[in-house]
């Protein structure tokens, strides 16, 4: 049985990150945005509206695509005004699959 693209790769190869992306963020499709972009590059975590109208993102993939969904984060939906893409933490356990959690 073969392996899929993020089961070959070595743990060099891979990076996961806690980011948190600030401005005109919320209300504007920026979750729907990350979710597509996060499937397209075949990346695993989650994002999520915080409640001081952050957005939070989980994003664990080949080293490259988490370098492309950071620089599609700094510019998000064109309804969106991103100010900040911050990562807050690094080497967090691979989530699978990707998902839309609740806001906290």
């Amino acid at each position: 049985m073969s392996k899929g693209p993020a089961e070959s790769m070595g743990p060099g190869e891979r990076r996961t990150v806690r980011v948190r992306i600030e401005g005109r963020v919320q209300g504007v499709g920026y979750r729907d945005f990350v979710e597509r972009a996060a499937a397209e590059l075949g990346l695993a975590g989650f994002v999520r509206n915080r409640r001081d109208g952050a957005v939070e993102a989980l994003l664990s993939g080949s080293r490259a695509a988490v370098a492309e969904m950071l620089e599609r984060c700094r510019r998000g939906p064109s309804a969106a005004h991103v100010a900040a893409v911050t990562v807050v933490a690094e080497g967090e356990a691979e989530p699978t699959g990707f998902v839309v959690l609740p806001s906290t």
